[in-house]
């Protein structure tokens, strides 16, 4: 993490208290998303600490992680995959569960969308616990994908997500 890049993103995320609900800081995105600078500088992070992975697909979970991902997909010449949320995609999809603090939530990605031996970068806004960047990396093993990485633009070290994913590279562009 370099300092001007840390110090650019918490220019450029907003906190929401309370939202979506009591008790919840949400980091919000979209004053980051609305300067193109930085912006630009936070796609060209990831995807430059990924240039020589050989990044086949680059995962964009849903949704916000869509918005990082497919930038990051054309600058590394890769096809961007969403993963999303239960019964949004219209094909036939594999799907993975995973806990959260009041209850279980699924994702879904196409089944055709990963092939054996696709090498997969997995791209999302905030770690927090890690249910989902988990469940993720999951569905990409089991279309065949190997995950070369997972990059996020924010860590919440607090939540320890990180030690959900200790095998794979976790690459966060800030921690709070």
């Amino acid at each position: 993490m370099s300092a001007d890049l840390t110090e650019l993103i918490g220019r450029h995320v907003r906190d929401i208290p309370d939202f979506p609900r009591p008790g919840v800081l949400f980091k919000d995105i979209t004053p980051l998303l609305d300067a193109p600078e930085a912006f630009q500088a936070v796609v060209d992070a990831i995807a430059a600490h990924h240039e020589h992975s050989g990044v086949d697909r680059v995962v964009g979970l849903e949704a916000r992680g869509f918005l990082l991902a497919a930038p990051v997909a054309l600058r590394l010449g890769a096809g961007m995959v969403p993963v999303r949320k239960e019964g949004k995609l219209p094909a036939k999809t594999l799907s993975e569960s995973y806990d959260l603090e009041y209850g279980t939530a699924t994702v879904e990605v196409h089944a055709d969308a990963i092939t054996a031996g696709d090498r997969v970068l997995v791209v999302d806004d905030v770690l927090a616990t890690g249910g989902t960047a988990r469940a993720a990396m999951e569905l990409v093993r089991r279309a065949g994908g190997t995950v070369v990485g997972l990059s996020v633009l924010m860590e919440l070290v607090f939540l320890q997500g990180r030690q959900k994913l200790s095998d794979v590279e976790l690459h966060a562009l800030s921690a709070v």
